[in-house]
C-alpha cells in the first residue's frame, strides 16, 4: 500500500501539487477564475488545508494549512491521505468516491466537480513528481 511516511511529507507533496496547479499557464488562471474556495481535511493525518483563488497581488492560488483564514470555503471535503494520493494519480474518481463515502463532501459540491476537468493535466505531472521523488507513493 502506498502511504505517506509522515504528515510532514504529505504537506510537502501537497504544497508541490498545489504549486504545480498555481504555476501552470493554463490551469492556474482557470482555477483563479473559477474562484471556488475549498477546505480539505485529511483525517488519518489530522491535517486541514484551505485553498482559494489568488487575490490581485497574489499568484493564481493561495492556501493555508490552518482553519485560521480570512475567507469562507464554498466546498468542504474530508478524506484520507491515501484517497488524495489516488485522486492526484488519476486513480480515484471524486464523484464515485463521494458516492462510496471515501470522500465526505459538503457545501457547493457542484462547483468543486465543475473544476475537476481543469485539473486533469495535473495527473501526469503528479505521477512524474511521485516517480522521481516519492516512489513509495506510486500506485
Amino acid at each position: 500500500m502506498a502511504q505517506f511516511r509522515s504528515p510532514k511529507e504529505f504537506r510537502e507533496v501537497i504544497d508541490r501539487t498545489f504549486a504545480l496547479m498555481r504555476d501552470d499557464e493554463d490551469m492556474g488562471p482557470k482555477l483563479r477564475d473559477a474562484d471556488t474556495p475549498q477546505r480539505f481535511e485529511f483525517t488519518d493525518l489530522d491535517l486541514v488545508v484551505n485553498i482559494r483563488a489568488g487575490r490581485a497581488d497574489e499568484p493564481n492560488l493561495a492556501w493555508e494549512w490552518s482553519d485560521d483564514i480570512d475567507w469562507e470555503p464554498r466546498v468542504q471535503m474530508t478524506m484520507s491521505s491515501e484517497t488524495a494520493n489516488k485522486y492526484f494519480q488519476g486513480k480515484e474518481n471524486v464523484a464515485i468516491a463521494i458516492a462510496r463515502r471515501r470522500i465526505k463532501a459538503g457545501g457547493d459540491v457542484k462547483a468543486a466537480l465543475a473544476i475537476i476537468p481543469v485539473t486533469k493535466p495535473l495527473f501526469s505531472r503528479y505521477q512524474e513528481m511521485i516517480a522521481a521523488d516519492y516512489p513509495h507513493l506510486e500506485l
